[in-house]
């Protein structure tokens, strides 16, 4: 019962435009460009692409103590369940209840005289200061099935398979999420460290500058106005400096989070953000659609609503149940297990409903109207997945070229504070200039480890666009989602 599923097709571009030769035609030489051929996409851990052992270790350590891929396990787990649950449906019930009865009557409340119980039912009985007692014994069985002659039960199990491939990619999806936020706080808080080093480097030189400014106010050569000028630049390089710990202590305790650990008890040693960008293999967009793994929940989601349209679609069928009652019964246990003691009954039903003021029929349209949203949906995650991918591309691509011209304008920046340094100790120049011009070194230092920062986040988004090292062979099969081994699909460890 119900529609036969084929998973639509969604026409894919042949390129991604922004990773073809013509966007880099205007690109200075040395910008990041992605890896060639395109077929040589990322797999297993995505995040040794960046050679960075500190940050392997960290993905490692997340892999297995983070709290959130541990909820989405479990939700997996819970998932596999249910698809015994439905499976269960399919075989008959059986009950066993077996029972022993003492009863006692006196000659009173048999009107007088004592009348022995007689048929199946009767009992041993004996007589005690003029009370009537008897034994009786029994051991029934109860067997019940209702064959799936309509397939609404069957279809019950692939529904409960496919919720079940749901969860195991929702699971994929958040472990990808995370192994990213977990790259991109390792990034940031090296930038920290490399704008920390910068504003240290910058007071002792202003330190030094403002040393030199009295030194020169105390020979005659200046005056206390040159002073004041240094002292103020000097104070606000000491409180810029001050202000990136936050920053820095915000991304260490993000962290400490991710891995599992308390904050409290987790600290990263100091170092400077060194990494070079990687040349990072882009698939064809054809590729991304088995790369992702929500796209692949919002495929399975499809299927799950198709085979609910199949449950309700049975509605519409009678049903057939077939019972059977069997057992033993004695008035003595001596004689339970014989052949006199046995006793069964077989029979059959059918139930078929004629009326039902149009429930069935807004059941099937309602899982219909369902099944159609959550094509919607696939087609607009595959979209999404598309844009993420162009936008990170063309991101990585401007970053690339921008810090390249912020490098020369730092190297600009530098020639000026020499000159305005030169002109003022010669008493050409005020020292406003030389404040003037290493105001701007500052501003372009900043800046070329800000876009630094930024280029490496945004390859990490590149890679998380791409699927990481996610493909759909990684997820379990409908018959695979709940055999013994089937949780090593979505185990909580490296």
């Amino acid at each position: 019962m119900g529609p036969r599923y084929d998973p639509p097709v969604f026409p894919a571009p042949p390129a991604f435009k922004e990773a073809s030769a013509g966007a880099y035609e205007a690109a200075r030489p040395g910008a990041w460009k992605p890896a060639q051929p395109q077929d040589a996409v990322l797999k297993g851990k995505w995040w040794e692409v960046f050679n960075e052992p500190e940050l392997s270790a960290l993905e490692d350590q997340l892999n297995i103590n983070n709290q959130n891929i541990a909820q989405y396990f479990q939700n997996f787990m819970a998932a596999r369940a249910q698809v015994n649950q439905a499976r269960a449906g399919l075989l008959p019930v059986v009950a066993v209840a077996p029972a022993y009865t003492n009863s006692g009557a006196g000659t009173a409340a048999a009107g007088g005289a004592t009348v022995p119980a007689t048929g199946a039912a009767a009992g041993v009985s004996s007589t005690r200061g003029g009370v009537t007692i008897t034994n009786f014994f029994s051991l029934p069985i109860d067997v019940s099935w209702e064959p799936d002659l309509w397939g609404r039960i069957r279809n019950t199990v692939h529904e409960a398979q496919y919720a079940a491939q749901v969860s195991a990619a929702d699971l994929e999806n958040e472990r990808l999420t995370e192994q990213a936020d977990l790259a991109a706080y390792f990034f940031d808080l090296r930038g920290q460290d490399a704008l920390q080093d910068l504003l240290d480097r910058t007071v002792e030189v202003d330190r030094q500058a403002l040393d030199f400014t009295r030194a020169l106010v105390e020979a005659g050569i200046d005056g206390e106005e040159a002073v004041a000028e240094a002292e103020v630049t000097l104070e606000n390089a000491e409180v810029a400096r001050i202000g990136v710990a936050t920053n820095r202590a915000l991304y260490e305790h993000g962290i400490a989070t991710l891995i599992g650990k308390p904050a409290s008890t987790f600290s990263m040693p100091v170092k400077m953000l060194t990494t070079p960008v990687p040349r990072i293999p882009v698939v064809v967009p054809s590729q991304l659609l088995q790369r992702r793994p929500d796209i692949a929940a919002a495929e399975r989601t499809m299927a799950q609503a198709n085979a609910a349209i199949g449950v309700a679609t049975a509605a519409y069928y009678p049903t057939l149940s077939l019972t059977g009652t069997g057992g033993l019964q004695s008035p003595s246990l001596a004689s339970l297990f014989s052949l006199p003691a046995l006793f069964w009954s077989l029979g059959a039903s059918a139930t078929e409903t004629i009326f039902d003021g149009g429930l069935r029929g807004a059941t099937v349209a309602q899982y219909a109207a369902t099944y159609k949203a959550d094509v919607a949906a696939y087609k607009q995650t595959v979209l999404t997945a598309f844009q993420q991918v162009e936008d990170s591309i063309a991101t990585l691509r401007v970053l690339s070229q921008q810090i390249d011209r912020e490098g020369a304008a730092v190297h600009a920046a530098r020639a000026f504070v020499d000159i305005a340094m030169g002109r003022y100790e010669t008493g050409l120049d005020p020292y406003l200039n030389v404040i003037t011009a290493q105001t701007i070194l500052l501003s372009d230092q900043q800046t070329e480890v800000t876009l630094r920062v930024s280029e490496m986040t945004a390859a990490v988004q590149l890679i998380q666009a791409l699927g990481g090292g996610w493909d759909v062979k990684d997820l379990p099969s409908a018959s695979q989602v709940t055999s013994k081994d089937a949780s090593r699909w979505g185990s909580n460890t490296p």
